[in-house]
């Protein structure tokens, strides 16, 4: 494969004189135009995808959770006493 890859779409007549309209605006080419926002929508999507937005409320929750834990659950110490003592871990 080449340098570039091709991409086709099927797209009505309004939304073409829509894409054409608003790359004109901008002095780009309809291809420059439709690569730029579609890449610029992937990356939105991206980032959205792989961000966790707290508020600053569920932020400070979240570092006093890791600073001061809560107490293991009585089920979980022995769990965890269980799985040492069949590792011979401790």
């Amino acid at each position: 494969m080449g340098k570039y890859a091709r991409l086709e779409a099927r797209i009505s007549p309004d939304v073409l004189a829509l894409l054409k309209r608003a790359a004109e605006i901008e002095g780009r080419s309809l291809t420059d135009f439709v690569v730029a926002a579609a890449r610029q929508a992937a990356e939105k999507t991206i980032v959205q995808a792989d961000v966790i937005s707290l508020s600053r409320e569920d932020q400070l929750r979240f570092a006093r959770a890791l600073i001061e834990p809560p107490p293991l659950a009585p089920a979980l110490e022995r769990a965890i006493a269980r799985y040492q003592r069949s590792t011979g871990t401790d």
